[in-house]
């Protein structure tokens, strides 16, 4: 049986999602560990405990596969600047893990690059190879900042370049990001294997529309226009919200509202975010407060029913490695309006199964949006037809693509020891 340390160092893929650091890459790591218990492949999922009151190994993903929560630092919350200081005590723990089971691995599969760097310990000790995922770039982030503050500093960058030459294997999303790997990292291509994530077909699937409405509690006659994402300011969730104001000067017989998923909004004053505050201040000088409603986070059983009883989603985004939301609403014959960015321009077809928009341009989002909210039948068209290129991600053939890549890099690692 193949064994995979499949390491999640800042984020539990078991976590809730829309909050501070939790989406797309817990989605992707849950999931793929889940089909590749399906195919009989054993992983333990190792990540950092963040609450000292979960119990520290969970069976939740089934198959005998396991999360173990290792203690590295205090049991809570941390920064990402100030947790790549415990990297040591989370590789000391999975050591100890491991001996402790008796289990030798045959490969470590890494996510996110402070993942990587405790990968790279582990990898000279056991003489095994890393596959690595970064899920999102340091510099990309920095080239879209709009302030000093958002900015990654060089202990991410520097941490970046290192896991890139050190891994074995490095699984890109999409073009676009492997073509950042080689402009701004000057990475070797011949290392690099472009595999889209998945989405779980069996999961997300269209749910008639009065179903699902009823579901999530919205009047059959409410329109919904939806977000589905952490709430920080690269989303462009302001951007967002102005193309809804421009929506409410447009020639609708039913005006739509915005719900928006992600983040606390019943946080104190002192306790919610920055950016949570600038948008509900931005819907209220919009006068907006009633077409913009701030739902907080959702378990992700019931997302299905919120993409099926959307009209539209939409992700304003500035940067996207991927863009598994997008994927996630397609998949429930939802059509998508996202920004034409990052591996969104890659995943939805322009025109086809939803629509491209430029960065930051809200006038433009306004004016796809009306013409979706407009004519019924583009939007069952789009939908169907966003159902069905969905499919061709469907997780069973993403996970046959990376167990190929897992074989490959055991093959090469052992022909390197005997040259």
């Amino acid at each position: 049986m193949l064994r995979v340390a499949m390491l999640s160092y800042h984020t539990c893929p078991l976590a809730t999602l829309g909050g501070k650091d939790t989406g797309g890459m817990n989605v992707y790591v849950r999931e793929l560990t889940r089909e590749l218990g399906r195919l009989g492949i054993h992983v333990d999922v190792f990540t950092r405990s963040q609450d000292e009151h979960v119990p520290h190994v969970l069976h939740d993903l089934g198959y005998g596969n396991r999360v173990v929560h290792i203690p590295a630092g205090p049991e809570q919350p941390f920064p990402k600047k100030l947790l790549a200081n415990y990297i040591p005590q989370f590789v000391d723990g999975i050591r100890q893990f491991a001996a402790e089971k008796g289990i030798h691995y045959d490969l470590i599969h890494s996510h996110y690059w402070m993942s990587g760097l405790a990968a790279e310990q582990l990898s000279d000790e056991w003489n095994i190879p890393i596959i690595h995922m970064f899920h999102t770039l340091g510099e990309m982030k920095n080239r879209i900042a709009s302030s000093e503050a958002e900015k990654e500093g060089a202990y991410r960058l520097d941490g970046e370049r290192r896991v890139l030459a050190r891994a074995d294997r490095i699984i890109a999303a999409t073009l676009a990001e492997q073509t950042q790997l080689q402009w701004l990292y000057k990475a070797d291509l011949s290392k690099i294997a472009i595999i889209p994530p998945g989405v779980d077909c069996g999961h997300f699937y269209p749910i008639p529309a009065d179903e699902a409405r009823e579901f999530v509690g919205i009047p059959k006659d409410d329109r919904m226009v939806l977000f589905v994402g952490r709430i920080e300011p690269l989303k462009g969730v302001d951007t967002l919200i102005r193309a809804m104001a421009c929506m409410r000067m447009s020639e609708m017989e039913k005006p739509a509202y915005l719900a928006i998923i992600g983040g606390d909004p019943n946080a104190s004053p002192d306790d919610m975010t920055a950016e949570m505050t600038r948008l509900r201040e931005l819907c209220h000088d919009l006068c907006l407060d009633r077409m913009v409603v701030f739902l907080g986070k959702r378990g992700q059983d019931t997302l299905p029913y919120y993409y099926s009883a959307a009209e539209v989603l939409v992700m304003p985004s500035h940067y996207e490695s991927f863009g598994m939301v997008a994927l996630e609403a397609m998949a429930c014959g939802t059509p998508v309006v996202v920004s034409q960015v990052g591996g969104l321009a890659f995943l939805v077809q322009d025109g086809v199964t939803g629509f491209h928009v430029p960065n930051g341009d809200s006038d433009a989002l306004c004016e796809k949006l009306s013409l979706l909210m407009k004519d019924s039948t583009l939007r069952f068209q789009m939908g169907q037809q966003a159902a069905d290129h969905a499919r061709s991600y469907a997780w069973e053939t993403i996970a046959a693509q990376i167990v190929k890549v897992y074989e490959s890099s055991m093959l090469e690692k052992i022909g390197s020891h005997l040259i």
